[in-house]
């Protein structure tokens, strides 16, 4: 039972979905449950409330000793262009612990040189975003200021169960960008989880400033928003 239980955990780590392995601490029974499976448990409101910290911890339960063994994939940011704001932003996703991967077809602008450490793929976001899977712990920032790069990203991170999106430009810019989105079908509840002009309103100017606003709210997201599964059982 143990084996098939740790089989499971590693199953729904390589394919990138949260779960939990519940311990009796008296009796030493385990349960396996996933998290797309957490809002039907009879434990289900504990269950969800770990999911949503993250965090595995020791809980009493109708006089059970429980341990609450919680798996959660990495977060991870794709970020649509390799820009000033992209080489700032890059070791302070690291340091967040945040995964981060530029995807730019502009070979010029991603190069190892300018992005040390940090992966790149150097190909238009229809092609490559696909292959990510795009899933409910990642989020999407597109920074490249070109829709032939930005919108095809913003529109697989709209179809997906993206945390976090978020997209670079003016007011007037996002005006405009909106209304090719709505060409392409995406209703007004849609649209509004972009997060546009991007980043935390702290007056940022600079690319640094504007790195620090928008991972700032990438883990306001982060902290705020449960993966999806749990939430709509």
């Amino acid at each position: 039972m143990r084996r098939a239980i740790l089989a499971a955990l590693n199953f729904e780590r390589e394919t990138r979905r949260a779960a939990i392995m519940v311990t009796d601490l008296k009796t030493g029974e385990q349960e396996f449950v996933p998290a797309a499976d957490a809002g039907k448990h009879r434990l289900a409101l504990h269950l969800i409330e770990r999911l949503c910290i993250g965090k595995s911890g020791r809980t009493e339960i109708d006089g059970r000793d429980l341990f609450m063994l919680v798996q959660i994939p990495r977060r991870r940011l794709i970020v649509l262009g390799a820009v000033h704001i992209s080489q700032a932003l890059a070791p302070m996703a690291k340091l967040a612990d945040i995964e981060m991967i530029i995807v730019d077809p502009r070979t010029a602008f991603a190069t190892p040189e300018r992005f040390p450490d940090v992966e790149l793929i150097p190909e238009w976001p229809q092609d490559v975003l696909p292959r990510l899977r795009l899933d409910a712990f990642t989020g999407l920032a597109a920074l490249s200021h070109d829709p032939k790069i930005d919108d095809p990203g913003l529109t697989a991170a709209l179809r997906s169960e993206c945390f976090y999106i978020g997209a670079l430009g003016s007011q007037k810019t996002h005006a405009k960008r909106l209304d090719r989105l709505r060409g392409e079908g995406f209703s007004e509840a849609q649209l509004s989880a972009i997060h546009a002009p991007i980043g935390l309103d702290i007056g940022a100017v600079h690319p640094a400033e504007i790195a620090v606003s928008i991972l700032a709210q990438v883990i306001a997201a982060m902290g705020r928003k449960p993966q999806r599964s749990a939430k709509a059982a």
